[in-house]
């Protein structure tokens, strides 16, 4: 099929994309719901600076590792954040950095899984996930969102057909802001042999639980779940991804994953960044609890335009059920100086196109009432 009919077809559906202008910068007076920046940190110019100041010194801070991590010259600055997390998480577990979440997720399944695996997913979890159990070429099932029955279903009828079960899951979900019911999935672990949790807690890192370690880390038995991965890239305000996982599939993985092992690593400093910020993480419980503050607000806000679906959470949807009106929608409240995008098909499952508010610590309630004050004028 011609390009140009594709394109037809996406802008005759409402749903053709274009890479967004800058919008940074004092002429810019938008109040941002758009981005994943959920403690305030990409934004905070005095963390910056001292931390470039004291990186100038350092001659080990390279700009480029110009080699994948398994050829890589300048390790040091990789290993100290692997090492920094790894004493964070405990339970005898380690970590390994992948460049992003995409490699981590779409790595990460095609390394561990064989022609003995049931991968058994939850419906709304990331492309990228979803891209990895594509890219493992063994057997999976989808169940319908957080229906944890539909799951052990799908387990208690394949126990005879599989040695192993991949039970693919987000703590928090991108575009719902709604959670994954962990006690429960603690306990199908417990009930059936061979059962592997992998959990993306992409937009839980730096946000939720101990220190900000995520869900996971808070659950009854955080040393049950065999994979967890985060990223840098939302609350802790760099770039990458990590797993904590066993040592015997850090090992494994470090042979297998072809997203880690044909991908130059990333550079030394932004590693040293990274790290500055995990450290930071137990000392930012005060920013956690004003965003949980926010998430209420921001609940009580879009609750009377959407209320089947708004929970208190960091990310939380305005369901519009339509594109070309979702983006109406999101081009009318930027004239009111409100910054929140239209999430569109195949992102989101048609006929839940959606506005997506995404809340940062460093708002306000005068931010929110902002907000409010926008959506009556938009809505009357």
């Amino acid at each position: 099929m011609k390009p140009e009919t594709v394109l037809a077809e996406i802008a005759a559906k409402g749903n053709l994309r274009h890479i967004p202008d800058d919008t940074t910068g004092r002429e810019y007076l938008y109040l941002d719901f758009s981005t994943n920046d959920y403690l305030g940190l990409a934004t905070d110019n005095n963390i910056r600076a001292e931390f470039l100041r004291q990186a100038a010194d350092d001659e080990s801070m390279f700009l480029s590792s110009s080699a994948s991590r398994l050829l890589a010259a300048t390790q040091k600055h990789h290993t100290a954040l692997e090492q920094c997390l790894q004493k964070m998480y405990g339970y005898e577990r380690e970590v390994l950095l992948f460049n992003s979440g995409y490699h981590a997720n779409s790595g990460i399944p095609a390394a561990i899984a064989d022609k003995s695996t049931l991968i058994v997913a939850d419906k709304l979890v990331h492309a990228s996930l979803i891209d990895g159990i594509m890219l493992s070429r063994c057997d999976f099932r989808r169940f319908p969102h957080n229906d944890l029955d539909a799951l052990e279903r799908i387990i208690r009828n394949n126990r005879d057909k599989y040695s192993t079960f991949i039970v693919v899951v987000e703590s928090v979900y991108s575009m719902d802001g709604d959670r994954a019911d962990l006690e429960r999935l603690l306990e199908i672990k417990k009930a059936y042999e061979g059962i592997i949790l992998y959990l993306d807690e992409a937009h839980a890192f730096g946000v939720e639980g101990p220190d900000g370690l995520g869900l996971a880390q808070g659950s009854s038995s955080p040393e049950l779940w065999d994979i967890v991965v985060g990223t840098f890239g939302k609350a802790t305000a760099s770039m990458g991804a990590f797993a904590v996982i066993s040592p015997i599939l850090k090992k494994l993985l470090v042979n297998r994953c072809r997203s880690l092992i044909f991908s130059t690593a990333l550079p030394p400093l932004q590693m040293a960044w990274t790290r500055r910020i995990v450290e930071m993480l137990p000392a930012l419980e005060s920013r956690r609890m004003h965003l949980r503050h926010l998430s209420a607000r921001l609940a009580d806000v879009l609750s009377p335009l959407c209320p089947d679906k708004q929970e208190a959470s960091h990310i939380q949807p305005l369901i519009i059920g339509d594109a070309s009106k979702a983006v109406k929608l999101s081009k009318r409240l930027l004239e009111e100086n409100i910054k929140v995008l239209a999430i569109r098909t195949p992102t989101v499952p048609a006929g839940t196109e959606r506005l997506r508010f995404s809340l940062s610590a460093a708002m306000t309630d005068e931010d929110i009432d902002s907000l409010n004050r926008a959506l009556i004028s938009v809505f009357a």
